[in-house]
């Protein structure tokens, strides 16, 4: 029972493909797909069209593997162009990159008849990532205290070491990103990456450095790791 399941569908001396055979294959692989989108979209930052694409792709892959009659070298090449053709004007994560090569894994395998591998292997696959976004594996906590401080001071105001003291007390480290002026020259704008000692004191530390800057604009945000990074 179990050898019947995961074997070939496809005889060695199959031409052409019989509906019931094709239909079950297309029905293997969009369940498949569906299961990797729902998968995917856990503690993930998406788009509709993307998860969507994700859920149709095992499908897609599976048709053309079955019409190039299981020469996977020609299949792959095709599938793998119209896949990928997205990261070419919009940049992709790793994740998303690793998600459509395997959607696109799960999709051969349906095209060559063994479902019950399809199946198995996107099972594995689908829990391994669904734990470790469970388990948020390889996520930088450092992440939650850095920030992106920018300070307005006036011109009359040396910012060179004028903050040095207030950084050492809050913050684990800090950099100059940029300075500029506003305001006719009359103001200078600075901006600065920062780790903060402790979140925490983010209230305390602005307020210190409002009684330095004279109490102008200042502003704190959290740094993002921009989408184009692997």
């Amino acid at each position: 029972m179990l050898n019947t399941l995961f074997s070939e569908i496809f005889s060695s001396t199959t031409q052409t493909i019989a509906v019931p055979q094709f239909l079950l294959c297309i029905a293997v692989a969009l369940v498949i797909g569906i299961f990797l989108a729902a998968v995917y979209s856990y503690k993930t930052k998406y788009t509709k069209s993307f998860v969507v694409t994700l859920a149709l792709l095992p499908a897609v892959v599976c048709v053309v593997i079955m019409m190039v009659n299981g020469n996977v070298g020609a299949g792959v090449a095709v599938a793998g162009a119209f896949s990928l053709v997205r990261f070419r004007s919009v940049p992709g994560t790793a994740k998303e990159i690793g998600t459509i090569f395997l959607a696109m894994g799960a999709g051969l395998i349906c095209g060559m008849g063994y479902l019950g591998y399809a199946v198995l292997f996107s099972l594995i696959l689908g829990i391994a990532m669904f734990i470790l976004n469970k388990l948020n594996i390889g996520a930088d906590k450092r992440l939650e205290q850095d920030r992106i401080l920018k300070i307005t001071i006036p011109e009359d105001l040396n910012y060179t070491g004028a903050f040095d003291d207030l950084f050492e007390k809050y913050t684990v480290k800090y950099e100059t990103v940029s300075v500029r002026t506003a305001n006719m020259g009359s103001l200078f704008k600075l901006t600065y990456n920062v780790t903060l000692k402790n979140p925490n004191d983010e209230k305390d530390f602005i307020d210190d450095l409002r009684c330095r800057n004279g109490n102008l604009e200042i502003s704190m945000a959290r740094q993002e790791i921009t989408n184009n990074e692997l």
